[in-house]
């Protein structure tokens, strides 16, 4: 996972984790990278330093004291925490909420197949089983083939927070 430290277009700073770089590249190239500020998709890559391990070293909650010498004014001040900042603005959210509703509703009103989905779904095709509604897991070779025989399939929505 990388943090990554992100600007949008009016200059809001804010913080959020990715697989790697290359999705975060095809995150913001389909418009899912936003700023929870004011729901600006113009966000880039902030400058930041590279997080290094500390190891087991503990650092005081105090700042330090200024080195003899030197002037306590140019010893920089530790920002005070920010207000909590929302990871997803409004229009994510709702979306969210559509997506949980819809995976809500079809594993309320369907039969879980577990692992074999596909074959179910081909019976059902085929006439060899009652059809009704069903949902379960199939590899993505299995889901080819179901589209390559003209079998209707849908992906069930996952969120992001069920997967955690």
């Amino acid at each position: 996972m990388i943090l990554y430290r992100l600007r949008c277009e009016r200059d809001h700073d804010f913080e959020s984790w990715f697989r790697d770089s290359s999705a975060y590249d095809d995150q913001k190239a389909r418009g899912l990278v936003s700023c929870p500020a004011c729901g600006s998709a113009k966000v880039e890559k902030a400058i930041m330093a590279p997080a290094l391990g500390r190891g087991t070293r503990k650092f005081a909650a105090e700042p330090a004291e200024p080195v003899a010498g030197t002037p306590a004014a140019s010893v920089p001040a530790i920002p005070a925490a920010a207000a909590p900042m929302a990871l997803m603005g409004e229009a994510e959210q709702k979306l969210r909420a559509m997506l949980r509703a819809v995976r809500e509703h079809v594993v309320a009103h369907s039969d879980y197949v577990g692992p074999d989905f596909a074959n179910h779904a081909r019976r059902m095709h085929e006439g060899e089983e009652e059809p009704r509604p069903i949902y379960g897991e199939a590899s993505p070779d299995e889901v080819r083939a179901l589209i390559e025989d003209e079998i209707e399939v849908l992906p069930l929505p996952v969120l992001p927070d069920e997967r955690n």
